[in-house]
């Protein structure tokens, strides 16, 4: 049987602060398969990013286990078997584009032609071919993500952790990017955590909407699509797109209700 990509038992996450203890995460069991789109959404603070980042190794649960390929985060983290995208692109302004992509490359010693056959394949899977040479500041916020993913995608990880990566960018850019990403998924095959506070861009990009509580964040509801992994926009104003929609809502109304 093969196991889930990533799995968590009754994780638990506490931060020690100045004001006493702060419960990020609480109990949560969770299976994410390979090749599925999994958002996670929630209030702010109800431990969403959280649950990435100690599956990145960036934050060490107090209880439970969580293992990710199979490996413990470390181990994974040092197999380079996921990118890690953030809320901001995070590139690096005297770099060009190509050169913020070469940058995980050089640093793990990929060869120089390794480096721009996987440069130049990137860009092209996030359309942003003929970019290679331009400086961040001469791309707009979306191509700036956009870069951001094709960083994250340079050394070909099967995992994609995406922490609210579109929040900042208006409607008509962010479903752009939607669009995107959805084609981007089904390109690649790769299993994608995604971080979002919009209940319309989950329902949208996922194969599963896990709906998480206010803090101490526990899962309240895990929604499987029934949606068809052909999605256009206009997909959101199907009854099928709108009932998922109001599970999504009710889930976090329920979440609130039981804190």
């Amino acid at each position: 049987m093969q196991y889930p990509v990533i799995s968590a038992r009754n994780l638990s996450l506490t931060f020690q602060t100045n004001d006493g203890p702060v419960h990020a995460l609480k109990d949560v069991n969770l299976d994410i398969g390979k090749g599925e789109f999994v958002s996670f959404i929630g209030p702010s603070g109800c431990g969403k990013t959280t649950f990435l980042r100690v599956a990145a190794d960036l934050e060490q649960p107090t209880a439970g286990e969580i293992t990710v390929n199979g490996m413990t985060p470390e181990e994974a983290r040092k197999s380079r078997a996921y990118g890690y995208v953030f809320q901001a692109a995070g590139l690096y302004p005297w770099r060009t584009i190509g050169g913020n992509i070469r940058l995980p490359l050089e640093i793990m010693g990929y060869s120089k032609a390794d480096q721009a056959e996987r440069v130049k394949r990137t860009l092209e899977l996030v359309d942003l071919a003929g970019f290679e040479k331009k400086y961040p500041w001469q791309l707009s916020g979306g191509m700036q993500q956009r870069a951001s993913i094709a960083r994250a995608l340079a050394f070909d990880a099967d995992i994609l952790l995406m922490d609210e990566p579109f929040g900042a960018l208006d409607e008509i850019v962010r479903d752009h990017l939607n669009e995107q990403l959805l084609a981007l998924w089904a390109r690649t095959e790769k299993t994608i955590a995604f971080v979002t506070h919009s209940i319309p861009e989950a329902v949208y990009l996922s194969t599963k909407i896990v709906v998480m509580s206010p803090r101490p964040g526990r899962v309240t509801d895990v929604i499987e699509s029934t949606l068809p992994r052909e999605r256009p926009l206009e997909i959101r104003d199907t009854p099928e797109f709108i009932a998922i929609a109001h599970r999504v809502r009710e889930g976090l109304r329920a979440g609130h209700e039981d804190v």
